[in-house]
C-alpha cells in the first residue's frame, strides 16, 4: 500500500487512527498496541503476503538474539561475541540472498566464463530497512545499550508502518522508550495537526513535483536513444530534482503519519541541496543512513583514529558498501565509489588549510552530487555513458527554433535549431527544474517549517489546499524511488 493511494489516505490510516484511540480509550492498551502491530503488518502484506513470513521470521529471530546478548535471557549461556556474529552473518546472508545472489553469480559468470543459472528472486519489500535496522538493535544490545522491552514493544520498532518500508532507519534507543511511554497513549491534538500538515507537504511534493519530474528523468534515462547538451542536462537534473523530492516526499509523509500516533521520527533531510562541500551533503542527505555507516561501518572500521591513509581506506569502503546497500550493480558501487573519493579528496583539502569562495564551493558540490546522480539512476552503464556525453556536448547541440535568427552564427560551430528538448518530451522541464532550484535553495525545509507550525486558520487552510490539489492529481499510482533500495 502506497502513501499516495487513497485506499492508504481515505481507509487505511483513518481507520487504523480511530481504532487504535478507541481501544486505548478502553484502556486496553496491549490490544490497541497489538492493533498497530496487525495493521502494520497488513499494510506491508499489501504488496505480496509471500513476503509476510520472512519479517516475521527475521523480527522473532533477532528478538532472542537481541535479548540473549543484553542478558535479559539470562539462562542463555553462550560466547556474546560468538552470538553477535551468529545474528549478524544471519541477517547479511538473508539480505545477501534475495538482493544480491544474481548479482554475485552473473559476475562469477563473467570472471570465471560458467552458465550458472540466475534465481531471479523477487526482492522482499523493505528487506534492507528492516535488516540495517535489527543489525544496529543486535550490535548495541552487544554493547548492553539496550533495555528490556516485551516482543510487543519490540514488534512495534520493527514493523510500524510509517517508517518500515522506507525509513527513515531508526534507532531502538529513540523510538522503545516512545511505544512504551504511557503519555503517547492519548490523543493529542496538536501532534494531529502537525501531522497532518506534515503529511499534506511530503503529499504535494511526491505528486505534484516528484512524478511531473519523473516523466522527463524517465524519458531521458530509459527512452530516448540520444540525447542533445539540453537534453542531457535537463535529463540529470531532473531526476535530481525527482529523487529528492520524492524520498523528502516519503519521508514527510513517513513523520506526519506517525505524529498521529504520537510518535515523532529523527529527521532525514535538511536541504540537502544548500551544502557546500561533499560532508556538508552527506549530514544532510537521508540523515538516518549516515549515521548507521557512520556507527556502525566507518567506526568499528577505526574511524579517523588511526593514519590519514586509514581514514581514506574506512571512508572508501563505508561509502561503497553504502552504494552496494543501495542495488546490486556496479553502478551503484561506482556511485559509492565517487562519493568515497569525494570525502577523501575533501578531508585532504581541509587538512592542507584550503578554503573555497562559498558560492563556487556550492556550484562545485551540486553539480558534483547530480553528475554521481546518473550513475545512481541508470540501468545500464550505457545508459549513463549516454546521458554524461549529451551533458558534455559530445551528441551535439540544439536550440529551439525561436533562436536561429539571433544565434545563427553558431551554426558554423555545429549548433543545430529544431523542437526543444522533444527527445525528452520536456519542453517545460527547464522552467520546472529552474522554480525547483529556487525552492530547495530559498523555501524552509519540512522541518523549519515543522518548528515554526501553530494550529491555527492559516496552516489549516495551507494543508487542505496542498492536500486537495495533491489528491486530485492522484491520477496514477507511482511507488516511491526508495522501495526498490
Amino acid at each position: 500500500m502506497l502513501f499516495n493511494s487513497q485506499e492508504f489516505i481515505f481507509l487505511f490510516l483513518p481507520i487504523t487512527f480511530f481504532l487504535y484511540f478507541f481501544l486505548l480509550n478502553r484502556r486496553l492498551v496491549v490490544g490497541a498496541k497489538g492493533l498497530l502491530v496487525f495493521a502494520s503488518l497488513f499494510f506491508y502484506s499489501w504488496w505480496n503476503i509471500a513476503y509476510l513470513p520472512i519479517i516475521l521470521s527475521s523480527m522473532l529471530f533477532n528478538y532472542v538474539v537481541g535479548n540473549s546478548l543484553n542478558e535479559n535471557f539470562s539462562k542463555v549461556k553462550v560466547s556474546k561475541k560468538l552470538l553477535l556474529g551468529v545474528g549478524i552473518a544471519a541477517n547479511l546472508s538473508l539480505l545477501g540472498y534475495f538482493k544480491y545472489a544474481d548479482f554475485f553469480i552473473s559476475n562469477f559468470n563473467l570472471a570465471f566464463d560458467s552458465n550458472m543459472d540466475l534465481l531471479h528472486l523477487a526482492l522482499p519489500l523493505a528487506i534492507s530497512f528492516f535488516t540495517f535496522q535489527q543489525i544496529a538493535y543486535l550490535v548495541d544490545s552487544y554493547r548492553a545499550e539496550t533495555k528490556e522491552y516485551d516482543f510487543l514493544n519490540y514488534a512495534l520498532f520493527v514493523t510500524f508502518f510509517p517508517q518500515l518500508i522506507a525509513g527513515p532507519i531508526v534507532h531502538h534507543k529513540e523510538m522503545m522508550p516512545q511505544f512504551a511511554s504511557r503519555w503517547n497513549l492519548v490523543k493529542n491534538y496538536k501532534n494531529i495537526a502537525l501531522g497532518l500538515f506534515i503529511f499534506s507537504v511530503g503529499l504535494f511534493k511526491k505528486v505534484v513535483i516528484a512524478d511531473k519530474f519523473a516523466i522527463w528523468a524517465t524519458a531521458g534515462f530509459d527512452k530516448a536513444e540520444t540525447l542533445t547538451l539540453i537534453e542531457g542536462w535537463a535529463t540529470s537534473l531532473s531526476y535530481t530534482f525527482q529523487l529528492y523530492f520524492d524520498f523528502s516526499g516519503y519521508t514527510d509523509m513517513a513523520i506526519g503519519a506517525a505524529l498521529l500516533f504520537n510518535i515523532k521520527l529523527p529527521i532525514n533531510f535538511n536541504s540537502p541541496y544548500k551544502a557546500k562541500d561533499i560532508q556538508d551533503f552527506w549530514r544532510r542527505w537521508h540523515i538516518t543512513l549516515s549515521r548507521f555507516l557512520k556507527d556502525y561501518i566507518y567506526i568499528p572500521l577505526g574511524g579517523n583514529r588511526k593514519s590519514s591513509f586509514r581514514t581514506y581506506n574506512n571512508l572508501m569502503a563505508t561509502f561503497i558498501l553504502g552504494g552496494l546497500w543501495h542495488g546490486a550493480g556496479w553502478t551503484f558501487v561506482f556511485w559509492g565509489f565517487l562519493h568515497g573519493a569525494a570525502l577523501v579528496i575533501h578531508r585532504a583539502w581541509k587538512s592542507f588549510g584550503f578554503t573555497m569562495n562559498s558560492i563556487l564551493a556550492w556550484f562545485i558540490t551540486f553539480n558534483f552530487v547530480n553528475i554521481a546522480w546518473v550513475f545512481f539512476r541508470a540501468k545500464e552503464w550505457d545508459d549513463a555513458i549516454k546521458v554524461l556525453k549529451a551533458m558534455a556536448g559530445l551528441s551535439g547541440i540544439e536550440f529551439s527554433t525561436k533562436y536561429a535568427q539571433k544565434l545563427s552564427f553558431l551554426s558554423d560551430y555545429g549548433v543545430t535549431f529544431g523542437q526543444w528538448l522533444h527527445n525528452i518530451n520536456g519542453s517545460k522541464s527547464i522552467s520546472w527544474i529552474f522554480i525547483a532550484l529556487l525552492v530547495v535553495l530559498i523555501a524552509k525545509n519540512s522541518m523549519q517549517l515543522r518548528e515554526s507550525f501553530k494550529p491555527n486558520k492559516w496552516y489549516l487552510i495551507f494543508s487542505v489546499s496542498m492536500a486537495l490539489y495533491a489528491i486530485s492529481n492522484l491520477n496514477k499510482l507511482s511507488e516511491f524511488l526508495y522501495f526498490n533500495f
